[in-house]
């Protein structure tokens, strides 16, 4: 195989289907890919692999790298850290791209450190374009622009890597959005001997039993979302949010801030530490706005902000937006969608 230059999506694996995440990431990839001028590939380690192209093909995948092998399923940090390092000195990818799920965070450091590439995590955006070196004035075209949220979210960062590769990034799952590129779009399969790509050593931690509990919060899908601050003041707070989320058959979000107060749990924060979410209807109570949060959010059909500052950040970006005290408009809401309904 020679230096092809190409943009790799590592896809994670897991009861037989590729992930939402990087299904998300193959649909960025392809704009990407052909703005550069190069093929997309994905990669795909694990068990059971028969046929799993086909899951990806239609997203405009070039070529599709298969590590079949019983030992790569569950995924585990040593042999698929082998594989993806000795692989991509061979292949040398330019940019290589992964989710910013607990695989893509145990995975990516260790390969672009390994590689000396660098990593951006987290990004919210990815773009190509080119950068002009201040100190030595050298230009370089096509860079990989890798864009996030920095210093507690008050500047957006663009952040470049001019000469290391592959250039890596990891990207939350629901920043991006997965679309069918061409349904009947077909690419090559190239099937890879694991042992090739990893030693003995790399299999010495065994998974012999795992248990994995699935969330019984499900605020990606809802297309109605009822989101709480730290303005709803207590835990009691959020019981109103509750109510209203129930007359309206919606889900209950929080900000970091609800979360981190004790308000409500880990797993209905939205944002750029949290979930990312695109729902028809957004309500946001008491939630001032910080751009994490809007990162999380901000591509929700129709925004509805109740607040009682007027210079609330989230006002600029909501459709409608009732100043008040939360206390005082959810019972209001709560009431007259009762009567209106029946």
């Amino acid at each position: 195989m020679n230096d092809n230059n190409n943009l790799i999506v590592y896809c994670e694996f897991e009861d037989g289907k590729v992930a939402d995440v990087s299904l998300e990431l193959l649909t960025k990839g392809r704009s990407l890919a052909t703005q550069l001028g190069v093929k997309l590939e994905a990669l795909i380690l694990g068990s059971n692999l028969e046929g799993v192209e086909a899951q990806v093909f239609p997203y405009g995948v070039d070529v599709v790298y298969k590590v079949d092998d019983a030992r790569l399923y569950p995924y585990s940090s040593l042999p698929h850290s082998s594989v993806l390092i000795n692989l991509f000195k061979e292949i040398k990818p330019q940019v290589c791209l992964m989710g910013a799920t607990h695989i893509g965070r145990d995975l990516g450091p260790r390969v672009s450190s390994a590689l000396t590439s660098g990593l951006t995590a987290d990004c919210t955006s990815l773009e190509i374009g080119p950068h002009k070196d201040v100190k030595t004035g050298k230009e370089y075209e096509n860079l990989l622009y890798q864009i996030r949220p920095a210093f507690g979210g008050n500047i957006v960062a663009t952040i470049v890597n001019p000469e290391n590769r592959p250039q890596m990034a990891t990207v939350r799952e629901g920043v991006m959005k997965s679309e069918i590129f061409d349904a009947n779009y077909k690419g090559e399969v190239i099937n890879l001997d694991a042992n090739k790509y990893t030693c003995d050593a790399d299999y010495v931690v065994k998974i012999i039993d795992r248990h994995i509990e699935k969330s019984k919060v499900n605020i990606k899908n809802s297309a109605i979302i009822v989101a709480g601050g730290y303005g709803m003041g207590s835990k009691e707070g959020f019981d109103l949010l509750y109510e209203l989320a129930d007359t309206l058959g919606a889900e209950v979000g929080a900000s970091r801030a609800a979360v981190d107060a004790g308000f409500v749990e880990h797993e209905r924060q939205i944002g750029q530490t949290g979930v990312t979410v695109r729902p028809k209807l957004y309500i946001a109570c008491g939630i001032s706005g910080q751009i994490q949060h809007i990162a999380g959010m901000q591509e929700s059909s129709i925004i509805i902000s109740i607040n009682n500052d007027p210079n609330a950040p989230i006002n600029t970006i909501a459709d409608y937006v009732i100043n008040g005290n939360v206390e005082d408009v959810i019972p209001k809401l709560i009431k007259y969608y009762k009567k209106n309904s029946k």
